[in-house]
């Protein structure tokens, strides 16, 4: 959030939603609720990179990721315990009140 722009993200994911295809879901979110602006600008910029993606498929720790200034101990515990049950509420908002497919992309805007 800024005074200008606010910014919010909702997964709705294509596939079934497990540990281990959900790491960039799970980032962004433990991210959102745990770092301040500048940071989170920084380190979204760098995990939305597909070799970022790909690291992450491979199974390298996304803590590999976090940017200097981080608070890398809150992000850490964060996400790791951030449930799939977060996600897949996510996901049921998506298709049934927007009614968007599974993957399927949107951007909602409510100014004010």
């Amino acid at each position: 959030t800024s005074s200008h722009t606010r910014v919010g993200i909702l997964n709705n994911p294509s596939s079934k939603i497990k540990g281990d295809n959900t790491a960039i879901a799970r980032g962004i979110l433990a991210a959102f609720l745990t770092q301040n602006n500048s940071n989170l600008k920084s380190f979204l910029s760098k995990l939305i990179k597909e070799e970022t993606a790909k690291s992450l498929a491979s199974g390298t720790k996304i803590v590999k990721f976090l940017i200097p200034g981080m608070d890398g101990d809150t992000f850490e515990k964060k996400y790791n315990t951030l449930g799939l049950d977060l996600i897949k509420t996510h996901q049921m908002f998506c298709q049934e009140v927007l009614k968007l497919l599974p993957g399927q992309m949107a951007v909602i805007s409510n100014g004010r």
